[in-house]
């Protein structure tokens, strides 16, 4: 019998406010030395109260948008009660009945284009971290406790159970990352924590609909990681319906060193938290006007971008992906393209191909060398830039010229038309300077000119070379090509 993975996704993203979710205290940081960023709202000390962060609000409204959510206009808080070492004040407070936006989705950018349906999107408050320390020979294992993280505002953004494979679930990630990095409201970074994703799976009988008994994955802090631990938990439960073994709802933990999930605790239901509202949180009445307001102010998002780049600049589906994989990529190349004198369409789109292949061809390289990834980091203008294109096309500069060119743009910010005079690269293509450097060619190559006449096309290449080589590259090969033949016909 085959069987088929069912996957939901509980995703935690940090938002970038400046202040924590429901005090004064800085939500920055990343940087701060332990335990240094505590206040006693975060603390839960007797006397304090919570106030809620507007801005936080206005980004769970930005991501609910984006996601094709509907906006709850009475939303609420509740406490979950639980006791652990990253929870200082024994409860967390964080939505359960009424959250901030519902019913969503979020097409994956693959080649299925397949829908993910988002049931909710909730705010809740961060917990403290925890950092553990292993056994040694002298000393026991032990775990210390940085509160700095604790009260940074989170957004939970839960999906129904419609992933059913590892590529899948790390489309689904790729696509939000990118959105929430879009919209302005996170950075979205796992290695930094501030995107964290558990994933709850089953397996069932190939192509029926039953929900059996799932297992929620935890402790995946890269993408790599997820697919590596999402592909072991199918193995392991198949492995175990075909053993005769029954699976239990639990929670288990990412082993990455030795490429396992481990047993954590018995997974708990709501009502193991005690959930009840938070009583020093009135409701939130979100007005139908902010969120209008809201979503005028949304910019336009990845999958829009990138099928706009496709029709109106005629890019293929792999170069658009490319650039509008990040905002100020594409903002760059937009600034590159727009406002330029095209003579048609045919002239716009292969202008816009040629500027996409430098920024995603050289521009990459050396940016990867230099570990940028902001093209605005870089010292070539977009104007600098689509001079440097133009020239290329037109054939005033080849391709290896136009490699130096660009390298040296990118370090000293200089214009291409004073690197090309000053380094003497421009592409010799009149025929009166190329004619008597051909004719000397001709004259000292009689065996390939014959060869040549007897039809072998090689030698072509082998005198075009040569004219290369007398040029130190700057003929232009196609003129040079022509004058050839010509002289020999």
């Amino acid at each position: 019998m085959e069987y088929e993975a069912v996957i939901g996704l509980e995703t935690h993203v940090q938002l970038k406010t400046k202040s924590k979710m429901f005090s004064y205290s800085s939500a920055e940081y990343q940087n701060a030395e332990p335990n240094s960023i505590v206040d006693p709202i975060s603390m839960a000390l007797p006397g304090t109260l919570p106030v809620v962060n507007k801005k936080a609000v206005e980004y769970a409204i930005r991501i609910g948008l984006a996601l094709d959510c509907n906006i709850t206009n009475i939303t609420k808080f509740d406490r979950k009660n639980y006791t652990y070492p990253d929870l200082m004040k024994g409860y967390q407070i964080t939505q359960l009945d009424h959250p901030i936006a519902t019913e969503g989705k979020l097409k994956l950018d693959n080649s299925s284009s397949k829908e993910i349906r988002i049931n909710r999107v909730h705010m809740e408050e961060d917990v403290a971290r925890l950092i553990h320390y292993p056994s040694s020979n002298d000393q026991e294992s032990y775990s210390l406790v940085d509160i700095n993280r604790s009260g940074t505002p989170l957004m939970e953004i839960v999906t129904e159970p419609d992933l059913c494979d590892s590529s899948e679930v790390e489309s689904y990630i790729n696509s939000l990352q990118q959105i929430i990095r879009y919209i302005g409201v996170g950075t979205a970074n796992m290695e930094e924590g501030s995107f964290r994703c558990d994933a709850n799976i089953s397996v069932r009988p190939k192509g029926t609909n039953l929900m059996n008994t799932k297992v929620e994955v935890k402790n995946m802090n890269r993408i790599k990681a997820v697919t590596r631990a999402v592909d072991y938990e199918i193995k392991r439960q198949i492995k175990m319906i075909k053993d005769g073994e029954r699976i239990i709802q639990e929670t288990r933990g990412w082993n990455d060193e030795k490429g396992v999930t481990i047993p954590q605790r018995s997974k708990e239901e709501a009502h193991d938290y005690r959930f009840f509202p938070e009583p020093d949180i009135p409701p939130l009445e979100i007005k139908e006007s902010w969120i209008k307001e809201i979503n005028k102010s949304m910019p336009e998002l990845p999958s829009i971008k990138k099928k706009r780049f496709q029709d109106y600049w005629g890019l293929s589906e792999y170069d658009s992906s490319i650039i509008t994989s990040s905002l100020k990529n594409a903002q760059y190349y937009e600034e590159v393209c727009n406002n330029r004198n095209y003579k048609n369409d045919n002239e716009k789109h292969l202008l816009a191909k040629e500027v996409a292949n430098w920024i995603i061809g050289e521009m990459t390289r050396l940016m990867n060398n230099d570990g940028k990834k902001d093209v605005y980091e870089t010292k070539i203008t977009p104007n600098n830039l689509f001079k440097l294109v133009e020239k290329f096309k037109n054939r005033e500069i080849n391709n290896n010229s136009a490699k130096k060119v660009f390298e040296i743009m990118y370090h000293e910010g200089k214009e291409p038309n004073s690197i090309i005079k000053r380094l003497g690269l421009e592409v010799i293509s009149d025929s009166d300077s190329l004619s008597p450097i051909i004719d000397d060619i001709i004259e000292k190559n009689n065996q390939a000119v014959n060869d040549y006449k007897n039809g072998k096309e090689a030698s072509l290449k082998y005198l075009i070379g040569q004219v290369m080589k007398a040029t130190k590259g700057q003929a232009d090969p196609s003129e040079a090509s022509q004058l050839i033949i010509s002289k020999l016909s």
